[in-house]
């Protein structure tokens, strides 16, 4: 990479940081007037959580949002031309902000629609077989976050067999999902897990 290539890689770096570090969820649900969703059923901002406290629409609105701050940084990256590790690292620049927000005091999401947004125009074909995978297993468990850790648990191989140079970016993205879905794995262990038609609000 070249010196031009590396302040680019960068200057991209803290753009996708910035731009991930918006919430979808808050900002929604300030625009609806609904409940802050950091502080009700879940306490997660995400779509899930939102739509368990203001329906479809927002939940809709919320899951495009967090899907397109992370999918443009990964455009720019792409269209720029940067080598693919620069574009794969751009991407998670965009998630952890998803993840650890400086806009809200490092308390963010689970990343799993702004992983989507980035995904999808890294590596179309693995984000979205993975994604048909966290459709099915989120319809027959009726339960977010066993088919978010589930995807994340495919992703890596999915991307060695599919678009292997994107491989270990994938596996950083999954070990990093599964983590922060830690609270998730221990509420599904004492079977306390809340699920899509059961909202605790």
């Amino acid at each position: 990479m070249n010196t031009g290539s590396f302040i680019v890689t960068c200057l991209l770096i803290l753009f996708a940081y910035g731009l991930g570090s918006i919430s979808g969820a808050i900002s929604v649900c300030r625009c609806f007037s609904l409940t802050d969703p950091r502080k009700t059923g879940s306490k997660n901002p995400g779509a899930t959580n939102v739509y368990r406290i203001g329906g479809a629409i927002p939940a809709v609105l919320t899951l495009v949002i967090d899907s397109v701050k992370g999918a443009i940084p990964v455009y720019l990256a792409i269209t720029l031309s940067l080598p693919g590790l620069a574009q794969g690292i751009v991407a998670l620049a965009a998630i952890v902000g998803h993840m650890y927000p400086v806009y809200y005091h490092f308390k963010g999401g689970k990343g799993v629609a702004t992983t989507l947004g980035a995904g999808l125009v890294l590596s179309p074909y693995t984000t979205l077989f993975v994604t048909i995978c966290w459709v099915l297993i989120a319809y027959k468990t009726r339960v977010s976050s066993i088919a978010s850790i589930s995807a994340a648990a495919l992703a890596p191989l999915t991307a060695y067999i599919i678009d292997p140079s994107y491989t270990l970016i994938y596996t950083i993205l999954s070990t990093i999902i599964i983590f922060r879905h830690k609270e998730n794995i221990s509420a599904l262990l004492k079977h306390k897990e809340k699920r899509f038609d059961k909202p605790d609000l």
